[in-house]
């Protein structure tokens, strides 16, 4: 059974919450529940650099997530304001209740809010599990609701961050099953093909896969075009689901 403390400073007792108090509060709430055996146990799945993290359980995170929304205090420029001081620790948690936040208030977003949630891969969002948080629900969701469309990803294609680059094919695999064709998507995420690093190729590689399983053949035309230039890696990724028979079409010419 989890016991979730209750000293963390309480927000329904402020009048007005500031991105200061807010950011203590959650800092004391990560202090307080801190383990260092699930910091332990969740770095193996993260290989590409050290897991900086307090620790939290899914349970609290949860728990802390229903406290902040039955606050009834969460802003939109609360978040925008409250974000930099989360991120400059590095910690996992804390930058994952931006995103929790964020997600809070999408619905009252607007399309400068696009161009400020950019930003957040400068400082913040430094991990595959952030970016593919992003990618998978809260920018398919911003979509939807038509605070950014398809062209303003257009210069995540070619961002400095891997991560941002990433976020791009994540994000598109929502839109697979409403396309009749996949010649624009794959023409906008083709700069990805010849990328320099691992979790792109990763990335690309999920959403061939997923396009893949719809349209295969189409796919498959794409795949070959990069057969014998693209990483390989994406091909291990986008050919998973195939037979044998059909990834041997796949192997790069010697």
């Amino acid at each position: 059974m989890i016991i979730i403390p209750e000293t963390s400073p309480p927000f329904f007792k402020e009048k007005q919450m500031s991105p200061e108090s807010l950011y203590e509060s959650l800092l004391s709430y990560c202090r307080e529940n801190a383990s260092p055996e699930l910091v332990k146990k969740y770095s193996r799945y993260f290989k590409e650099g050290v897991y900086d993290a307090w620790g939290l359980s899914q349970a609290l995170m949860d728990a802390k997530k229903m406290e902040l929304k039955n606050s009834g205090q969460i802003t939109v420029d609360l978040v925008f304001e409250t974000a930099p001081l989360l991120f400059k620790s590095g910690k996992y948690e804390e930058t994952s209740f931006a995103l929790i936040m964020l997600s809070m208030v999408s619905d009252q977003l607007k399309r400068s809010d696009f161009a400020r949630l950019s930003l957040w891969f400068d400082s913040g969002i430094n991990n595959w599990a952030h970016a593919d948080h992003l990618g998978m629900f809260l920018l398919p969701e911003l979509m939807k609701l038509g605070v950014a469309d398809r062209e303003d990803f257009r210069n995540w294609v070619t961002s400095a961050h891997k991560f941002q680059r990433r976020c791009v094919p994540v994000t598109f695999i929502k839109l697979l099953k409403s396309e009749n064709s996949f010649a624009g998507l794959f023409s906008f995420t083709e700069p990805l093909m010849k990328d320099a690093d691992r979790e792109v190729h990763q990335g690309m590689g999920w959403f061939l896969r997923e396009a893949w399983k719809i349209r295969p053949e189409e796919t498959e035309d794409f795949l070959l075009q990069w057969r014998d230039t693209a990483p390989r890696l994406i091909f291990q990724y986008a050919c998973e689901k195939m037979d044998k028979e059909q990834k041997l079409k796949f192997r790069k010419n010697k």
